[in-house]
């Protein structure tokens, strides 16, 4: 499985894009959508330099979840991996509760997991909440991200 076009708007969505690097609500260097492994201040990037980024990015995450999920899943509980995966860490979502629920078949119980991660330096973030919700709705349907949202009006 890789991450569908969806699941690249999902992320690309919620990181938003900034070719100026910047420094995240934890203070990591970041750029274009997210990027941090080579993001230094002072640094500017094109627009299709932070989609290049991304792509890349993107992969290790995909590699991360193929190997630590043990049990059927569809696409979009793929994409809402990845994109949780590509915020939290790789790390994090290997130790995650979500991972041992999803592999244990409690699909529900995985998917609340989601809901629980929206801190950031120790505060709740709006932008987190949001987009825990916009992973949950898209882990849980059969249709795409888009439609999942479009019903909750937003």
């Amino acid at each position: 499985m890789e991450l569908s076009s969806a699941g690249l708007k999902l992320i690309q969505s919620h990181e938003g894009l900034r070719l100026e690097a910047y420094r995240d609500a934890v203070g990591i260097p970041t750029i274009g959508y997210g990027h941090t492994k080579t993001a230094e201040m002072g640094q500017e990037i094109t627009e299709a330099q932070a989609l290049e980024l991304l792509q890349s990015d993107v992969e290790s995450f995909e590699d991360a979840v193929r190997d630590a999920v043990n049990v059927t899943i569809t696409q979009n509980m793929f994409d809402a991996l990845v994109s949780f995966a590509f915020n939290v860490g790789i790390g994090a979502f290997r130790d995650s509760t979500l991972l041992k629920k999803l592999n244990d078949h409690d699909y529900n119980g995985a998917a609340d997991e989601l809901l629980r991660w929206t801190k950031a330096g120790g505060k709740e973030l709006a932008g987190l909440v949001k987009r825990r919700e916009d992973e949950r709705d898209l882990f849980l349907t059969s249709s795409d991200w888009f439609d999942a949202v479009d019903k909750r009006g937003r």
